[in-house]
């Protein structure tokens, strides 16, 4: 990657990562960069704008603009040739499903680095709620492995938590995987701190 142009810093990269996997999307429209479109419900005016500074901390010199959608979002969007190589999937790949997107190696081996990829995937694709006045988190994706994977980065960082599948009606993906946690939940979300908490 071209020094100067991706901001070095691995715990925003692992955040960006987070962010992109849950809500993300690739595309290259004109043929020359490709963009990155993270969606938001316009209900979390506070994450939008989250969003919106990481990806300009991430790529300092390129624009970062807010797209609103027809429905309740809005588009948080980048261009740039660097985030392929950083997020590990392509555009022309199609969906995450078929490309089966995961979690970096270089961040699943770090702790550090697994709260900050946790917080953006809680973000985007994660539940916050209340089960009977208990405080629960929920994880959901229709990739069997980055499932797997999101069970082994919060039981790495200590918590216990419950992986299973659900079946889908009508849908291309006849599963959707879960991850839910209902114990310690105040202190993970201490330690994680997303910010629908």
């Amino acid at each position: 990657m071209k020094a100067g142009l991706l901001n070095p810093d691995l715990e925003l990269q692992a955040y960006v990562i987070g962010l992109a996997i849950g809500d993300g999307n690739l595309s290259n429209p004109n043929g020359r960069a490709t963009r990155l479109r993270i969606t938001c419900d316009t209900k979390y005016p506070a994450l939008i704008a989250k969003i919106q500074s990481a990806l300009q901390r991430l790529l300092p010199r390129n624009k970062v603009s807010l797209v609103r959608g027809n429905g309740n979002y809005v588009n948080v969007s980048v261009y740039s040739n660097l985030l392929e190589p950083l997020l590990g999937w392509r555009a022309a790949g199609g969906s995450k499903r078929s490309q089966c997107v995961r979690v970096p190696a270089w961040i699943c081996e770090n702790k550090i680095l697994s709260i900050h990829c946790l917080r953006g995937l809680i973000e985007t694709d994660g539940a916050v709620y209340h089960d009977r006045g208990y405080p629960m988190v929920i994880f959901s994706t229709v990739i069997l492995e980055l499932g797997t994977q999101i069970d082994q980065l919060i039981q790495g960082l200590g918590f216990r938590c419950r992986f299973y599948a659900a079946r889908r009606s009508a849908s291309e993906a006849p599963y959707k995987y879960q991850v839910r946690l209902s114990r310690d939940v105040v202190s993970f979300l201490e330690l994680v701190q997303p910010l629908k908490a």
